[in-house]
């Protein structure tokens, strides 16, 4: 009995081995181009970004009214915690298509010229569906927000062949949100979203990329972040309720964090991992500086 079960336990084992095997061996880019992964790309890109493209056309702003197209200026609507959000979208959309072309063995010019730009393509496109609806309207800060995450991705490739300064992001939950969650989410998943009371957005920079110091671990970055709270609308509104501050209010941190690709393996598996979850800061000990109010120390936050 003990013989079987130490069979089928081996059995079992190789094929999982194998299995594993297989899938780091899929996710290691390749040094030359592959025709078969680099087309994989390009129709998932296309038919995801088509997708959702169509999905919002359909689902979302099909129940609004809609209009000749038109400009609006929304640059001063949730303190600019939305601007921050265009960024950061930008920025990792046109990141992770880069990185999927590179898996694919495209060469660092064409990375760069049709992966970077993917982020500010699409975005562009959801811009132009604002832009037709009566509800909203198309944004020239959205559009310069964009601009500004793709060539913070383009301009490091381009001066320094690495990512020294990544956007990322925390969020936790407000009190704000029980109060208008038809504006600001009912749901955790909603508020992640909608709810920039709880939305922080950061500048995560590499200290080692910078100071050339073995000393200093290669995975160590210093973080600058900023968020605010207060706010029931885009603008300004006046709401009888004891949580709301007299004012809206813009908040400043500075924390440590880590940059995942920074951390040595040889597994494919764990270097995806790494990057598709850098775009997130981890908790950790920060500095709280507010417009108004002593600076605060926080031991953990997220």
């Amino acid at each position: 009995m003990l013989r079987i079960f130490l069979t089928f336990f081996c059995f079992g084992l190789t094929l999982h081995l194998s299995a594993q095997s297989q899938f780091e061996s899929f996710l290691t880019p390749t040094d030359t181009l592959q025709t078969s992964r680099r087309n994989t790309v390009l129709i998932t890109e296309a038919a995801v970004s088509s997708a959702a493209i169509i999905g919002l056309s359909q689902l979302w702003y099909a129940d609004y009214p809609h209009s000749n197209f038109h400009f609006i200026d929304d640059s001063s609507e949730w303190l600019q915690l939305d601007k921050a959000g265009h960024l950061f979208s930008s920025y990792h959309l046109g990141r992770l298509s880069k990185e999927a072309l590179a898996w694919s063995g495209v060469s660092r010019k064409d990375q760069l010229l049709y992966g970077a730009t993917f982020g500010f393509a699409f975005l562009t496109a959801v811009e132009v569906l604002d832009g037709y609806s009566a509800q909203w309207g198309a944004s020239w800060s959205d559009v310069a927000a964009n601009a500004t995450g793709t060539a913070l991705y383009v301009s490091q490739e381009l001066c320094w062949k690495e990512q020294r300064i990544i956007p990322k992001y925390s969020f936790h939950t407000t009190a704000y949100a029980a109060q208008r969650p038809e504006l600001l989410g009912s749901s955790l998943q909603e508020q992640g979203l909608k709810d920039y009371n709880g939305q922080t957005y950061w500048l995560s920079v590499n200290v080692r990329s910078f100071v050339k110091s073995n000393a200093i671990p290669a995975w160590l970055n210093l973080a600058l972040g900023y968020g605010a709270e207060g706010m029931l609308s885009a603008n300004a509104l006046s709401v009888n309720s004891s949580l709301l501050p007299a004012a809206r209010t813009r908040q400043f941190y500075f924390s440590f964090d880590v940059d995942l690709t920074k951390i040595k393996t040889k597994s494919s598996i764990f270097k995806t991992l790494f990057s598709v979850f850098n775009t997130i800061k981890i908790p950790a000990p920060t500095l709280e500086y507010k417009e108004s109010g002593p600076i605060k120390w926080w031991p953990i936050y997220f």
